[in-house]
């Protein structure tokens, strides 16, 4: 039982916007051991078909579980919302996907029933938290929109300034006329721009971080299932990625919060 408890999470995403749900889950689970895999020789996946996004996702699996992983979080949203309910049937072990626990949050936090959803297009499109989130609590007020210029941003650094509150302003602009009350960033990349977003939305209104969320409950389901690694000591923590772009730990080291050790790259075709 010892030896399952030490047996590391698997994480994944189509690139370096998990590193932000990896914070979250180191946060609250610093104990644990963490492998991660970046898929950043085929980002984004959020362009891709649905068959696409689920053959990439599948060998991301296959990857992860040649660690002998004991649990994997999909960072990923266009995966958790276009392909998880398929890798549940596929592989027994168990997967925790963003956008459950993401609706979930927003259903407890809203106070008048108007919840907006960001995200990529193929998040958006696929209506996966609309769904949830009408599932989970019957809300019909939900207001979906889709940001691509965060990601850029993100990953450049401006998360903050005039030019991001300018992008936000516009992106935003429906949703502050609603008066949506909850706003749930459904792509890892936002949570570096939630000041600014928080900004442009005012202080009243609750801003839902997917990876916070999915932190918590792979904490409530390790420890039901006796796999919450006890130990005294800090996890170690592995990255791999499909291909190293430049500036990569600059951009990585943004994402995660502090110094992220040296990626390993990997062929994940031959998965």
């Amino acid at each position: 039982m010892e030896e399952n408890r030490e047996r590391p999470i698997g994480i994944f995403d189509s690139g370096v916007g998990g590193l932000t749900v990896v914070k979250q889950v180191l946060k609250e689970l610093p104990n644990e051991n963490i492998v991660y895999f970046g898929d950043t020789a085929r980002v984004p996946y959020g362009t891709k078909s649905r068959e696409t996004i689920t053959h990439f996702a599948m060998q991301d699996v296959r990857f992860l579980l040649s660690f002998n992983v004991k649990m994997i979080v999909v960072a990923c949203n266009s995966v958790s919302s276009n392909s998880i309910d398929i890798l549940k049937r596929k592989f027994t072990l168990p997967i925790i996907g963003v956008i459950d626990a993401g609706a979930q949050a927003a259903c407890q936090y809203t106070r008048s029933g108007k919840i907006g959803v960001i995200g990529t297009d193929a998040t958006i499109e696929s209506r996966a938290y609309q769904r949830k989130i009408e599932e989970k609590c019957s809300v019909k007020n939900i207001l979906a929109r889709s940001c691509p210029l965060f990601v850029p941003l993100a990953e450049e650094g401006f998360t903050g300034g005039k030019i991001p509150e300018m992008i936000a302003e516009k992106y935003l602009v429906e949703m502050k006329e609603k008066q949506v009350d909850t706003l749930i960033l459904g792509c890892t990349h936002y949570p570096l721009l939630a000041s600014t977003i928080q900004d442009v939305m005012g202080e009243d209104v609750m801003l839902v971080d997917p990876g916070v969320e999915v932190a918590k409950r792979v904490k409530k389901y390790l420890t039901e299932n006796e796999l919450y690694n006890d130990s005294p000591y800090s996890g170690s923590s592995k990255f791999y990625l499909s291909d190293i772009p430049r500036h990569f730990e600059k951009v990585a080291e943004n994402f995660l919060g502090g110094p992220i050790p040296s990626p390993v790259k990997v062929t994940i075709e031959d998965y």
